[in-house]
């Protein structure tokens, strides 16, 4: 089960469930969503449709017993527990709240499993079970996307499935801030849509706590003209906290935010990475570590003053400047995503997270998995840091898996990762990772699924190939940046992925250089070992396709991602095989035979041609998959563009470009397009200079 229960009683026997049994809400109002919702998955999961009534000779029972459960923790801990209890004709779920009966249907859901001849079974037994942690946060970052109002719905829905209670929602500039609509993204959620979503989440006991970036990744916001006379020291990247205004400019966002959040008791302050603090003509203070740090303070201080009157509860990021003689100036009961600062922290009441990023920067798809020594995977780091870390040496009090928007992965991939945040968050150090996965596979998809556990090898192991296959090269997209974590100054180190393509030299020396093969020698041969293994993964996908009994569309993504990264390895092995042919041309000149060199001109043209199609092809099959949950990215929507401009500090792969065309920006980078145009002007004069007639094609395509 997802998460393990704290104790688990099994009997001998297995009981049958079929649709004699009938769901009896003792104390519960029928349209509880406890009930609903165990009514609604035993039909969509196990095809069961089981009547709601009192009575019935078995029967699911369902109640509310304050204090039924003894925990030996705080009341918000207490209410989450519930005890299940499975006899042969009746099952008991008993909540010490509404809460805590949610949980267990969510439990009783998990045990019921179809044998080989299609009857559905479920162990007799009790559980009794409880988080070891609070609170459990799912991480979604919306830097460079917008889902689509169901698709949030539906991953609340597998949230609750997993027991999480919380949702920090990074929403930057997909939310619309009606006092300064500017920021607000054209198409960006409304504050009833965003009401709805949290109000979705709520009747789930999940709280859709807003996490608002500031004052430093604000490029957002600065990069409207509006806000420049704001911007610290001149860069978008970073809010300048001595202008009073400022503090109008964020408390009015946060304000706009708190009214289409109500009933949510949160609110993250994402002061992440502020590396500029005081550093601004306005500031009084000399810009240095100490007064750096006291700057992030009084942000935290105002801040959170503006919070609590009006109800929430802050959670910070609170790291870098902050020095830890500092801590004791910030207010208590704030939390700390991070739990930076122990003992200091704990001394002064502040709570910790036990953070785990589940993706940061890898392209297509996050290393989960460890697949090498000395390099864990996310799970196996995980296990270990929430069982173990230094949240432990203050007073946690809950988990947080991010998954950050960096790279612009599509947040199907990241299920793996959240529901192991939210299963040791729930019980740390159980089960092992491994385990995890297996079953991850099994609950996610259905029993049906085979193989999955090397669909996910294979789809790392793929993305980190294709991930380092591309020269990289100083950046034509990004030439400087304003500074980073060591401090302000301008860099040039930002670079661009990217592949050189077999040389056309000028007439009359031609004939290219025969040296492409020999630079890309390794590449080409893990190219030609990828396809084999991109081969083994698309089939495994199609297969399973077609097993999986729930979340196909995760599948899809998948499939759509598989087949981009092996256009990758087509397009090497192409282009290979385009060199080979003008070297063919090359030695068909030199013997004499025009006839044959305008043959195998005319043959590379058409293999480049082939790859650079069929590369857009696997671009667009994958932008219409991605579309399916999630808006177009940098779209316009009534008669407003969306405004892109870089953050003047960090370099998100996904930043690249305002669409989605930023994951085929490495290949567009190469010119094919050109390089077929040159390659057609050179057939095109050798066929006129040896009188050869030939079918010299213009560049199609462009």
């Amino acid at each position: 089960m997802i998460p393990t229960p704290q104790k688990v009683q099994l009997a001998a026997a297995d009981i049958a469930v079929d649709p004699t049994w009938i769901i009896h809400p003792e104390d519960v109002d029928a349209k509880d969503i406890a009930v609903r919702t165990l009514e609604k998955d035993l039909d969509s999961f196990h095809g069961l449709r089981l009547a709601v009534r009192a009575g019935g000779d078995k029967q699911i029972r369902l109640r509310i017993k304050a204090g039924g459960v003894v925990t030996g923790a705080g009341p918000e801990i207490d209410r989450q527990a519930y005890r299940l209890q499975i006899h042969d004709r009746e099952v008991e779920i008993t909540g010490n709240s509404a809460q805590g009966l949610f949980y267990g249907v969510q439990t009783l859901l998990q045990t019921i499993r179809r044998d080989g001849t299609g009857r559905l079974w479920m162990p007799s037994g009790s559980i009794e079970d409880w988080p070891k942690l609070q609170l459990r946060f799912l991480h979604w970052d919306t830097k460079h996307h917008q889902d689509r109002m169901e698709t949030l719905k539906a991953y609340l829905d597998w949230a609750a499935r997993f027991k999480v209670n919380m949702i920090g929602f990074e929403l930057e500039d997909k939310f619309e801030y009606p006092s300064h609509p500017v920021i607000g993204a054209p198409g960006a959620f409304t504050t009833k849509e965003l009401q709805e979503i949290v109000n979705y989440g709520l009747e789930r006991y999940i709280q859709v706590v807003p996490q608002i970036q500031g004052p430093a990744h604000f490029s957002y916001v600065l990069k409207h003209p509006e806000f420049a006379d704001l911007r610290a020291d001149g860069n978008n990247y970073m809010l300048c906290t001595c202008n009073p205004r400022a503090y109008e400019l964020i408390f009015s966002m946060y304000e706009d935010v708190i009214r289409a959040t109500a009933g949510v008791d949160y609110f993250f302050v994402s002061t992440d990475e502020v590396y500029y603090a005081g550093l601004c003509s306005q500031c009084a203070r000399p810009y240095n570590p100490e007064n750096r740090s006291l700057e992030f303070v009084d942000f935290v201080n105002k801040t959170h003053d503006f919070l609590a009157k009006r109800g929430r509860k802050m959670l910070i990021w609170a790291e870098f400047p902050l020095l830890p003689e500092h801590v004791k100036l910030l207010p208590p009961g704030i939390i700390d995503g991070e739990a930076t600062f122990n003992p200091q922290e704990s001394e002064r009441g502040i709570r910790g997270l036990a953070y785990q990023s589940m993706q940061g920067a890898e392209l297509l798809f996050p290393d989960n998995l460890t697949l090498e020594a000395g390099r864990p995977g996310h799970l196996d780091t995980a296990f270990e840091e929430i069982a173990h870390g230094h949240h432990w040496q203050g007073n946690p009090i809950g988990a947080y898996g991010a998954a950050w928007d960096d790279s612009g992965l599509h947040a199907e991939t990241f299920w793996l990762g959240w529901s192991a945040v939210a299963r040791w968050g729930w019980n740390p150090g159980t089960p092992p990772p491994g385990q995890h996965a297996a079953e991850f596979m099994k609950l996610y998809y259905g029993a049906g699924v085979t193989g999955m556990l090397d669909v996910y090898r294979l789809m790392q192991v793929q993305a980190r190939a294709w991930e380092r296959t591309w020269d990289r090269v100083p950046s034509r997209v990004i030439t400087h940046r304003y500074g980073g974590y060591f401090g302000k100054g301008l860099s040039t180190h930002r670079v661009d992925m990217t592949l050189a393509l077999p040389l056309i030299n000028d007439l009359p020396d031609w004939f290219p250089d025969p040296f492409w093969a020999d630079r890309y020698k390794g590449w080409l041969a893990e190219a030609r070992e990828r396809s084999i293994e991109n081969d083994r993964l698309i089939g495994l996908l199609e297969e399973n396709i077609g097993r999986a009994d729930r979340n196909q569309y995760n599948l899809q993504v998948f499939l759509a991602l598989a087949r981009f990264m092996g256009h990758h390895w087509r397009l090497l092995l192409d282009l290979e095989l385009a060199e080979n042919q003008l070297k063919d041309a090359q030695s068909a000149g030199l013997n004499g035979t025009p006839q044959q060199t305008v043959g195998q001109l005319l043959a590379a043209y058409r293999t480049v041609e082939r790859t650079r199609n069929d590369g857009k092809r696997a671009f667009e099959s994958l932008q219409k998959v991605f579309e399916e949950s999630r808006y177009a990215n940098g779209r316009s929507v009534g008669g407003r563009d969306f405004v892109h401009v870089f953050d003047d500090v960090k370099d998100h792969f996904a930043d690249r470009r305002p669409d989605l065309s930023y994951m085929a920006a490495p290949e567009d980078s190469l010119g094919l397009d050109a390089w077929l145009e040159e390659l057609g002007g050179v057939m095109r004069v050798y066929s006129n200079l040896n009188g050869v007639p030939a079918p010299v094609p213009e560049n199609r395509g462009h």
